[in-house]
């Protein structure tokens, strides 16, 4: 092909091989670039990104998590698969940054260092395919991402994910309960502390910052009201013995008026039945964990909700260690 393609984008552009046109949409090594055709200095050229020593693609093809993980086993053997923090971001799972790719071969003999990947070794793996890439199967990648996790960003993944599929609970149970290896004795630890129908990451860290303080462990997104005025509202976290209700404020709920307004009126109603509303944002959490934590602990004491400890746990700061 020469320049007179015009505006025609690269990754449209069929360069004749000797068996079918070739794909410059998914990622491809130099090797099979020069085969097809494609000069040295074209595959230098703009219209090409470069994704690993010796992997490029088409310039104007999105680098999805897909594209990402294809381009990543590109040079593995054909038994590979994207796992631990690649195969997470394909299934949208809630991370914290994590630099590099993640790949899983099956033997010793397939594992080569390529820049910007991580290659591991199993025995054995469950494995599912996702638009022809292999990928390790949900369950697996929960213990694969305990290797890499915190605590608390563990749970946030097994909330997700049960919160997605309730009816997965049990498999995910079922799978953490025989691995073995790295990551089983975390993810089993992580899972003791997953819950269904949690509705975002932070009501999980919220919940996990009481828990690991030692205080009793709120329910989540009980429904509150009285039954016979069929009146009932949801709230994030809540010990109804006592009336009490912790909420997590997202700054949605400032952007949107309408949302900010029907928090209001719902906040003056269930003040009006005699509970109490404790409302925390972001910095309450990843700032100021401490100040969070005295406020509920005063409330439940005050409200003399049974099994309440006089002295917090310290277990809290090795997970939340706050800003000053």
């Amino acid at each position: 092909m020469n320049a007179s393609a015009g505006s025609e984008s690269v990754s449209d552009v069929d360069i004749e091989s000797d068996e079918e046109p070739f794909d410059l949409s998914r990622p491809f090594t130099r090797k099979q670039a020069l085969a097809a055709g494609i000069t040295p200095n074209r595959l230098r050229g703009p219209g090409f990104v470069r994704l690993h020593t010796g992997v490029f693609v088409a310039a104007d093809v999105e680098l999805t998590p897909l594209i990402r993980a294809e381009a990543a086993l590109t040079t593995y053997a054909d038994t590979a698969f994207a796992s631990h923090a690649t195969a997470a971001r394909i299934s949208g799972l809630p991370l914290p940054a994590l630099p590099g790719e993640h790949v899983t071969v099956m033997a010793q003999k397939d594992r080569h260092r390529i820049g910007g990947v991580v290659c591991h070794c199993a025995l054995k793996a469950e494995v599912r395919t996702v638009a022809g890439v292999r990928v390790s199967l949900i369950e697996q990648n929960f213990v694969e991402l305990a290797t890499l996790l915190t605590l608390v960003d563990l749970v946030v993944v097994g909330d997700h994910l049960v919160r997605k599929n309730p009816n997965g609970l049990g498999r995910l149970q079922r799978h953490c309960a025989q691995a073995t290896g790295p990551g089983a004795a975390a993810a089993r630890q992580a899972l003791a502390y997953v819950r269904t129908g949690v509705d975002s990451p932070m009501e999980t860290r919220l919940r996990m910052l009481i828990v690991l303080a030692g205080l009793p462990e709120p329910l989540v997104n009980q429904l509150v009201g009285e039954e016979s005025e069929l009146d009932f509202r949801k709230y994030d976290l809540c010990w109804p013995a006592i009336k009490l209700i912790v909420e997590y404020d997202g700054r949605q709920h400032v952007e949107r008026q309408e949302q900010w307004e029907s928090d209001i009126d719902r906040r003056e109603k269930i003040d009006d039945d005699g509970w109490r509303i404790l409302v925390f944002i972001a910095k309450d959490i990843y700032t100021t964990p401490g100040n969070t934590l005295d406020r509920i602990h005063r409330q439940l004491v005050a409200r003399r909700l049974p099994d309440v400890p006089t002295h917090l746990s310290p277990q809290w700061q090795l997970h939340f260690p706050g800003r000053p």
